[in-house]
């Protein structure tokens, strides 16, 4: 149930105790489901200062600890860095479709507003 790394553990819910409206709630804020974009753009993992949110440092980690507890995304530390990594294979293996969907709605509305999203 935990990652561990510089002796710091970080809980994750494991496969089987991800929940579909956990992971809906998560992606429902607007900051959360830019993190989720940029994740899923970059493919890859990303420290949490390199998203540029317009939001406090503690905001932030609040932010990235909802993603962490309802499933959508892995943190673990390499070194002093907490990375974070979209957990696509778990979503995309209990809700086929779902990640694919809400990123393409949420790319088309960041067109249809004009946001740079």
């Amino acid at each position: 149930m935990t990652e561990t790394a510089a002796g710091r553990a970080l809980p994750h819910p494991e496969r089987e105790e991800i929940r579909l409206e956990a992971v809906l709630h998560a992606l429902c804020d607007p900051m959360r489901l830019r993190i989720v974009r940029e994740l899923a753009a970059r493919e890859a993992e990303l420290t949490c200062s390199q998203f540029d949110l317009p939001v406090t440092k503690s905001t932030t980690t609040h932010h990235f600890r909802v993603l962490r507890e309802s499933g959508v995304v892995r943190q673990v530390y390499r070194g002093t860095a907490k990375m974070n990594g979209l957990r696509r294979d778990d979503l995309d293996g209990l809700f086929p479709g779902l990640l694919d969907s809400l990123l393409a709605a949420a790319d088309r509305q960041s067109v249809r507003l004009g946001e740079d999203g």
